[in-house]
C-alpha cells in the first residue's frame, strides 16, 4: 500500500517534521535538492547547460538549493527568478541569498539561450489559482524548448489534489517528489504531464500524516490481502454469487461476469437470466448454475426463489433498460440482505428510483463509469472529471454506499476512505470489461472479504488481469474475455505471495 496525499496533508507532514521533530526546513530543502540532483544523474541527463526556474515559494527554495549543488559539481547553471521579492518565503529568501554569495545570481535574459535541461521549481504543490499572464507564457515557453524538463515535486500548473490543469502546465520528462506521491501525480490529466515520477524520502516523518484520512493505492504486495484458501474446505466455504444479468438475447454479459467470479476463487455462481440465454450460458460456462424466467408474469416468483440463496448478489450486466428492469431492481433491493453490487443497466434504472438506496437493508456497491455517473448524479461530465474523487465521495456519503467510479484512474470510496487504482491500461476500454469487474468484486466479497477492501482489491486485480491480457494480446486486440481469463493468473500470484510470506 502506498499513500497518496493532498497539498494540505503534505503541509501537515512538513510542519510536524519541522516543529515536532526539530528538523529545520532548510535541511529538508537541502535534502530535496540533493535528491533531484541524484535522480538527474541516474537518468544520465545531459547537463552541459542547465536552467533552473525558481518561484517565490518553497518550491523555488528547492530550486535555488539545487542550482547551488549543481554549480558546486562544476555544472554550467543559469538561474531565473520568476516572482515578487516581497512574496519570497523566509527559506527561499535565505536560499536565494546563499546562491548570491556563491556567485549564482538570477539571470534576466535567460530565454535568449539554449539549454539541455530545464528545471521547473516555479509553483510546487500549493497552486490553487489558474495560471495566467506572464506565468502561463513562461510555462508555454518551457514546453517549447528542446530540453529535458525536470519538475521539482510536481509540474507547475497541476492541481496537486485533483490532477487538474490550471490553465496550462509544464510537461515534465522527470518529476522528483518527496515523502509521498500526491494525488495529482496519479490522477488524469495531471499524470500525463509528470513523465517518470520518482518518490524520494528526505526525512519527513510519517507521524504527521493522519493515515486514516489519506488516499492510497495498492501494489503487488497487497495481493496477500486476498482471503487465504483453507486446505480443509469445500465449494460452500468460498461463497455463493448470484448474478441477475442478461435480458432476452443478452447472455454474453452474464457469461463474462460469471467467469470472473469463478476465476476469483468463489465456490458457486448462479445466473438468473432470461430463458433465451440458457444455451449460450451453459455452453460458455457450464460450471454456473442457471435459473431462468421467460414471461413477465412469472418473473417475480422465479426471482424470489433464488434471492435467499447467495452470499453476494451482482445485478445489472446485460439486463437492459425499461420498466421490466426497474421491476427487477425494486424486488432485489426490497428482498436483498447480502452485499449487492450494482452495475451497467442496473445503475441506469436505479438512477430513476434512487429512493431504494435509503430503504434497502443490503450493503450496496455502485460501479458507474463516467457516463453512468452523469445520469445517476445529474452532474455534467465536465464537473465529474474535474474532481472524480470528490464526486465519488459525495455519492458514497449521500447514499451510504461504496462507490466505484470507473475511469482511466478508477477510484473506490466509502465517503471517508479513498482508494485510487493505478493498474490497468487502455486496452480495457472495451465492451464487457465492466461486467468482468462486477463478477470479480462479487467473487471476492463472497469469500468473506470486507466490503471496502474486497471492492478496492477487486478493482486492482481487474487492472492487473488487464495488464496481463495486454501483454499477450496487445491493447488493440484484447477482449473482455481475455481479462476474465487472466484473473486466475493474478490469483495465483496472490497465492504465491502468501506462501512466500509463510516462508519468511
Amino acid at each position: 500500500m502506498e499513500f497518496l496525499v493532498t497539498a494540505a496533508q503534505m503541509k501537515q507532514c512538513d510542519d510536524y517534521t519541522i516543529h515536532s521533530t526539530g528538523i529545520p526546513s532548510m535541511v529538508l530543502m537541502e535534502r530535496a535538492a540533493l535528491s533531484v540532483a541524484e535522480e538527474m544523474e541516474k537518468e544520465k541527463c545531459d547537463m552541459s547547460s542547465v536552467l533552473v526556474i525558481c518561484g517565490a515559494g518553497n518550491n523555488g527554495g528547492d530550486g535555488f538549493a539545487l542550482a547551488r549543488l549543481l554549480d558546486e559539481r562544476g555544472i554550467r547553471v543559469t538561474v531565473a527568478f520568476e516572482g515578487r521579492e516581497s512574496s519570497l518565503t523566509e527559506e527561499t529568501f535565505r536560499q536565494k541569498n546563499i546562491c548570491a554569495r556563491c556567485g549564482i545570481n538570477p539571470c534576466s535574459n535567460y530565454r535568449e539561450r539554449e539549454y539541455t535541461v530545464i528545471i521547473d521549481a516555479l509553483f510546487g504543490v500549493g497552486l490553487s489559482r489558474t495560471v495566467e499572464g506572464k506565468y502561463a507564457e513562461l510555462i508555454e515557453w518551457m514546453n517549447r524548448q528542446q530540453a529535458f524538463r525536470v519538475a521539482v515535486d510536481i509540474p507547475s500548473g497541476i492541481q496537486a489534489d485533483t490532477g487538474r490543469i490550471m490553465g496550462t502546465a509544464v510537461r515534465a520528462d522527470l518529476t522528483v517528489t518527496f515523502a509521498y506521491l500526491k494525488l495529482g501525480h496519479i490522477l488524469y490529466p495531471g499524470t500525463e504531464y509528470c513523465g517518470k515520477v520518482i518518490r524520494r524520502d528526505i526525512g519527513i516523518t510519517a507521524d504527521g500524516l493522519r493515515r486514516a484520512s489519506a488516499a492510497f493505492t495498492y501494489g503487488e504486495d497487497d495481493l496477500s490481502r486476498v482471503t487465504p484458501r483453507n486446505p480443509r474446505s469445500h465449494k460452500g466455504t468460498y461463497g455463493k454469487v448470484l448474478l441477475v444479468a442478461g435480458s432476452h438475447g443478452m447472455g454474453g454479459a452474464a457469461v463474462l461476469a460469471a467467469r470472473a467470479a469463478y476465476r476469483s476463487g468463489c465456490g458457486l455462481v448462479r445466473i438468473f437470466t432470461h430463458e433465451s440465454n440458457r444455451l449460450i450460458i451453459q455452453s460458455s460456462i457450464p460450471e454456473a448454475v442457471v435459473s431462468t424466467w421467460e414471461n413477465e408474469e412469472d418473473l417475480i416468483e422465479k426471482l424470489d426463489e433464488v434471492l435467499s440463496w447467495p452470499d453476494v448478489i451482482g445485478i445489472g450486466p446485460g439486463l437492459g433498460r425499461g420498466k421490466l428492469t426497474q421491476k427487477i431492481i425494486r424486488r432485489v433491493f426490497e428482498r436483498c440482505r447480502t452485499p449487492l453490487v450494482v452495475d451497467a443497466d442496473g445503475l441506469n434504472e436505479l438512477a430513476l428510483c434512487q429512493d431504494l438506496l435509503f430503504q434497502t437493508e443490503a450493503k450496496v456497491v455502485l460501479t458507474p463509469h463516467i457516463g453512468e455517473m452523469e445520469r445517476f448524479s445529474g452532474r455534467p461530465k465536465s464537473d465529474i472529471l474535474n474532481d472524480i474523487c470528490a464526486c465519488a465521495e459525495e455519492t458514497a456519503r449521500r447514499y451510504h454506499v461504496i462507490c466505484v467510479l470507473k475511469d482511466a484512474r478508477t477510484v473506490v470510496t466509502d465517503g471517508s476512505r479513498l482508494y485510487v487504482n493505478t493498474s490497468g491500461n487502455s486496452g480495457m476500454a472495451t465492451g464487457g470489461s465492466g461486467d468482468v469487474l462486477t463478477g470479480l468484486i462479487c467473487g471476492l466479497l463472497a469469500q468473506k472479504m470486507t466490503l471496502f477492501e474486497g471492492t478496492a482489491l477487486g478493482v486492482y486485480i481487474h487492472g492487473l488481469a488487464g495488464d496481463l491480457a495486454a501483454r499477450d494480446k496487445g491493447a488493440y486486440g484484447m477482449l473482455a474475455g481475455d481479462i476474465a481469463d487472466r484473473i486466475g493468473e493474478v490469483m495465483k500470484l496472490a497465492q504465491d505471495n502468501k506462501q512466500a510470506e509463510g516462508i519468511r
